[in-house]
């Protein structure tokens, strides 16, 4: 006769669990010894049980996810074989980046199996008579079309709005009335962890931003047929960024169903640029591969894996490929494609689920009681507080507290970087007249990167 698993043992409850563990640390301090206080104000147990989650989180993840691939059409005839040659390689959804309006979109997608994919396309301007060629080009269509447009983004990332608030909205308004587009409007939030924002801030700030679409448009369009995209980006810290995609879509279903706005989002994430290096980069290889990893199990809608030397490289076949087939390797080989909502019922996720939202939600309100977004960002203040966050980061990277493997730890001394550099890897400055301040983004690797660069000319 078969026995209930486990029937032997007692329940132990949390408590117990405790002074187990305060017994075997022999007098020394429970809180020193084995809590962990993060930046982002988390302070992490040892251990989990259900008395850490009252009620597991309600998260709309996606059935599966997207293997995408991004490429900058600087010319049409190439990027349209490259893209055939991606999607037989793998890729499953397209990115393309459009420079100018001289890019012809309907040249670039003629010979591509559109039925069988999905396409985003991300605009370097903003047209309205681009954008209404699109949309009379795509009713022909049937594919799924995702537009990157994000006008609050760009004032955030420049400085500027593209020509100023009420002509940018106004277009964007139009693009909105069409019905071609599965989604129009994009909040990139990826600015804000590349410039070192904590995870409480980058959902606040992601929540605010959108909430300045919807407040805007929720008298203008239909906002139950209003499908908003954000961009996001997964660090290193693996469990924390699982949960942060959970808690994005939590936060986000709650301020839709304010506005009887549809709840759901769609939510397309790649690797930080906040922790690669430009020495011993094949470490990247790992960054990159754990990092999708948290945004696959986090509950992201599709997935861009930037190669491991495109800090300094141009786009190249070998390491397009090789981030093409990490992805690859994830769906077909590690089966992460198998499962919905995979990390539904971990304690620990579910608690910091919960932690993350609550301290989200909590700076939210507050940038609600000072005006709103666009108010505190044309204030400074989104930016002093991101500039506070990333430089006690970069403290902790100085002080060989946060560590990046190959750089400020176990570093390769014969390295040599100077002669492979094709594409400039730091923050460049370029003074202009802006109309407020843009958040910039920085690796924290850069000063130490620049030191080591002017070693090797000696």
């Amino acid at each position: 006769m078969s026995q209930p698993l486990f029937q032997e043992f007692e329940d132990v409850t949390a408590k117990q669990w405790k002074q187990k563990i305060q017994y075997d640390l022999k007098g020394a301090d429970y809180n020193e010894e084995l809590i962990y206080h993060s930046r982002d104000g988390i302070n992490v147990k040892p251990f989990y049980t259900a008395e850490d989650v009252s009620e597991p989180a309600k998260v709309l993840s996606p059935k599966n996810w997207e293997i995408v691939e991004k490429i900058f059409v600087a010319s049409v005839e190439i990027s349209s074989r490259r893209a055939l040659e991606v999607l037989k390689k793998g890729a499953e959804s397209l990115w393309f980046i459009i420079p100018s309006e001289e890019t012809s979109v309907e040249k670039l997608l003629e010979n591509l199996p559109l039925e069988k994919i999905s396409v985003h396309l991300e605009f370097q301007f903003l047209s309205e008579k681009y954008l209404k060629n699109l949309a009379v080009f795509f009713q022909q269509k049937n594919v799924e079309v995702f537009l990157h447009l994000d006008i609050i983004g760009n004032l955030a990332r420049s400085g500027n709005w593209y020509t100023d608030l009420r002509n940018d909205h106004e277009i964007l308004e139009k693009v909105l009335q069409q019905k071609q587009f599965l989604s129009a409007v994009s909040v990139d939030t990826t600015l804000y962890q590349n410039a070192g924002a904590t995870i409480p801030q980058q959902l606040a700030y992601a929540l605010a931003h959108a909430n300045e679409y919807l407040n805007h448009y929720r008298y203008k369009t239909e906002l139950k047929d209003l499908n908003i995209q954000f961009l996001t980006t997964t660090g290193p810290n693996y469990f924390f960024e699982i949960a942060k995609l959970r808690a994005l879509r939590i936060l986000y279903a709650s301020l839709a169903s304010e506005y009887d706005a549809k709840e759901d989002c769609f939510i397309l994430s790649q690797p930080t640029k906040r922790d690669k290096t430009l020495y011993d980069y094949n470490v990247n290889l790992l960054r990159t591969t754990t990092q999708s990893m948290s945004a696959i199990l986090g509950g992201a809608n599709a997935v861009y894996n930037s190669p491991y030397n495109a800090i300094y490289h141009k786009n190249n076949e070998f390491g397009d490929r090789i981030a093409r087939n990490q992805l690859l390797v994830l769906k077909n080989e590690s089966y992460l494609d198998k499962v919905s909502n995979a990390a539904e019922g971990s304690y620990y996720i579910e608690s910091l689920t919960t932690q993350f939202a609550e301290k989200a939600l909590e700076i939210f309100k507050d940038i609600e009681k000072a005006g709103g977004f666009l108010s505190q960002l044309k204030e400074g203040v989104i930016q002093r507080k991101i500039s506070e966050s990333a430089q006690k980061e970069q403290e902790e990277f100085d002080k060989g507290e946060l560590v990046l493997i190959g750089t400020n730890k176990y570093a390769n001394p014969d390295d040599r970087m100077k002669g492979e550099l094709e594409l400039f890897p730091f923050l460049k400055k370029n003074p202009r007249k802006t109309l407020i301040q843009p958040i910039l983004e920085r690796r924290l690797a850069e000063k130490y990167e620049q030191g080591r660069l002017e070693k090797e000319e000696e």
